[in-house]
């Protein structure tokens, strides 16, 4: 169907336009304009382009609407006055001679849109303000709706009847989403996961929201997916979680559940715990709501249905990544990457598209994270996908290392113990994992984190603890609620940093500061049971941990300063960096060691600073250089200068 066949007026709305001219009679100074834009209205509405009766006219001459504004109507189950005030609205938009006419008739001096009173008067229907609220009121049919929305802050019979761009669009052929929206919606990927069962069975019986509670990485919206794919029924998803923060989120919600109105499509957004609830009311076909929080009853009176959508077990996500790499099997540390199924098919088509530029035959495990970490969602410390750290940029003791090494996997295997039962406890218990980094500063607990983090694909979440604890009692754990509450929403390890400004022995009751400080920790140890996450906590010092609550850790990693052998390690590792030094003035690793008792952090201090004295004098990196820095590095942290350093 043409545009200027499914959206004309028809011949009805034409002659109703015509006795309001004539009502208005000669002395109206805008009377032979309207004349000639009338004439000139009817002569197109009498025949298309070329002379020839239009197609279906002659069985709709007696409609006040045309096709495309029925079919509209019936989508949106409006009854017959509210058809024909969405004809007249839609008139404005038609032709120009139309917007004309429209516009002398609301009183304008040229082309404008219909008032409520005109469109009132024009549909056949009392010019009055109970008709005003009835039709046009924020809560009649085609405003609740957004297909049609009243611009102006005067009284409500003289605002303006406009229709949003996306609406005219569709009445003049054309039904590309709206621009804000399309840069949201995403490829549906369906898997037949539990719980599918259900939303088809909601979806047959017309439920009108079915909340489906989807923590990171589940396969929420692929369960949605593969529903509507079940009944043969055609969906959108948007992905609420792309608006920008500070940008409002409401807007973009209501684009989709107008863009499904208009197109019959099941309407699916992830993030949905974004906008209130009260948003999806105004949906007019099922809104599948996908939210990292499960429903609460107190955000509305009509419940919806709700579904807890499961994690993939390694068996399906290797499924996914099949043909994602190639058809060739996924190494098991890539099935075990905590990814939704929509993450999964971003982050593989990602890295294979980054392997074939970079001339590389197989998409491998690097690749893969690097591009899940650039499509992470995280408050990152380091949000660089290119500077990624491993296991093999940390020194530490040989024990420390094998317990990072057996951290990462209870991380990467951890879903397929939980499907084995209930492991983990019961009681409000999680299938989280809490570890404590206990150590002076600089000996890597904070590069340690960023190692869990990367090789495990996800964003590290770092949370200074001197930032969250409030003098206010009470305050503190709202502050850890919402640290918490953030850290769920997202695929992150969360990091508590500075943890010695509340994780430190629990006190005696002496006053009731003491006793609201117990408190605070009791709530912390009870939320981060209850985190379905990767917890670590860095300490100063091993002995600010009491026993109560190191017994709710499972890993408890012990960071020492650095004895000999390891900070020769560290310097060796640190000047490989440099990719040369002065041939020269060569730097003895083994004296340095020995001299220049300091942490790995004050080594790489020592070695960056000697490398910006050299370069400012044009120079290789020598011993010279070294020895400068390392007496600066002793200066600075307040220590005696070693005699033959």
């Amino acid at each position: 169907m043409t545009a200027t066949a499914s959206a004309a007026p028809a011949p009805a709305l034409v002659e109703a336009l015509a006795a309001a001219v004539a009502r208005r009679g000669d002395p109206w100074p805008a009377a032979q304009r309207a004349a000639s834009a009338l004439e000139v209205v009817r002569s197109d509405a009498g025949a298309a382009p070329g002379g020839g009766r239009r197609r279906g006219q002659a069985d709709a001459a007696a409609a006040f609407a045309g096709t495309a504004v029925r079919e509209v109507a019936d989508r949106f189950d409006l009854d017959e006055a509210e058809c024909r005030l969405l004809a007249v609205a839609a008139a404005a938009e038609h032709t120009g001679a139309l917007h004309l006419l429209i516009g002398l008739l609301a009183g304008d001096d040229g082309p404008g849109r219909p008032t409520v009173a005109l469109a009132l008067e024009l549909a056949g229907l009392p010019a009055d303000a109970a008709s005003a609220v009835r039709y046009a009121g924020p809560l009649a049919p085609m405003t609740r709706t957004r297909l049609v929305r009243c611009s102006g802050s005067d009284v409500l019979l003289s605002r303006r009847l406009v229709l949003p761009d996306r609406v005219a669009a569709q009445f003049a052929g054309h039904d590309l989403p709206a621009p804000e929206l399309i840069a949201l919606l995403c490829e549906p990927v369906p898997v037949d996961v539990e719980g599918v069962g259900t939303a088809v069975a909601a979806l047959e019986a017309g439920t009108p929201l079915i909340w489906v509670h989807g923590p990171a990485g589940s396969a929420g919206g692929a369960l949605a997916a593969a529903a509507c794919r079940r009944l043969d029924v055609p969906c959108l998803i948007a992905d609420l979680r792309r608006v920008p923060r500070g940008e409002p989120v409401e807007p973009a919600a209501s684009a989709l559940l107008l863009e499904c109105g208009l197109t019959g499509a099941v309407a699916i957004l992830a993030g949905a715990e974004r906008v209130p609830v009260a948003t999806y009311e105004q949906a007019v076909t099922p809104v599948i709501a996908v939210s990292s929080e499960p429903w609460q009853a107190s955000w509305s009176a009509v419940l919806p249905t709700t579904i807890a959508a499961p994690r993939l077990s390694m068996a399906e996500r290797a499924t996914l990544w099949w043909p994602l790499l190639g058809g060739r099997p996924a190494d098991r540390e890539i099935s075990a990457l905590r990814l939704g199924p929509e993450q999964i098919v971003a982050v593989g088509r990602h890295a294979r598209a980054t392997a074939k530029l970079l001339g590389e035959d197989t998409v491998d495990l690097h690749r893969v994270q690097a591009s899940a970490r650039m499509l992470g969602r995280g408050h990152s410390v380091r949000n660089d996908p290119d500077g990624s750290v491993s296991l093999e940029d940390i020194v530490l003791p040989r024990h420390a290392l094998g317990e990072l090494r057996r951290l990462l996997d209870w991380a990467r295997y951890r879903d397929e113990v939980v499907a084995m039962g209930s492991l983990h406890g019961k009681g409000g218990k999680g299938t989280g994992i809490c570890a404590l980094f206990s150590g002076p500063p600089g000996t890597g607990k904070t590069l340690a984190a960023h190692v869990i983090a990367d090789s495990l694909a996800m964003d590290l979440f770092q949370v200074e603890l001197s930032s969250v604890v409030d003098k206010y009692i009470g305050e503190t754990e709202k502050n850890l609620e919402t640290v918490f509450t953030d850290a769920e929403s997202m695929n992150a390890v969360l990091f508590f940093d500075e943890a010695d400004a509340l994780f430190g022995s629990r006190s005696e009751v002496k006053d009731a500061r003491d006793r609201y400080a117990n408190q605070e920790i009791a709530y912390l140890l009870q939320r981060m049971e209850q985190f379905d996450g990767i917890t670590v906590l860095a300490s100063n010092l091993r002995g600010n941990i009491d026993p109560a609550f190191a017994r709710r850790l499972h890993f408890i990693i012990s960071f020492p300063e650095p004895d000999e052998p390891t900070r020769a390690r560290l310097w060796e590792h640190h000047l490989a960096a440099l990719g040369g030094t002065d041939d020269a003035d060569p730097i003895d690793v083994a004296h340095l060691a020995h001299t220049a008792e300091l942490s790995g952090g004050d080594i790489r201090n020592i070695v960056l600073s000697a490398t910006y004295a050299a370069i400012a004098a044009g120079e290789s990196v020598g011993m010279r250089h070294i020895g400068a820095a390392v007496r600066r590095e002793y200066i600075k942290l307040g220590k005696r200068v070693p005699a033959d350093s």
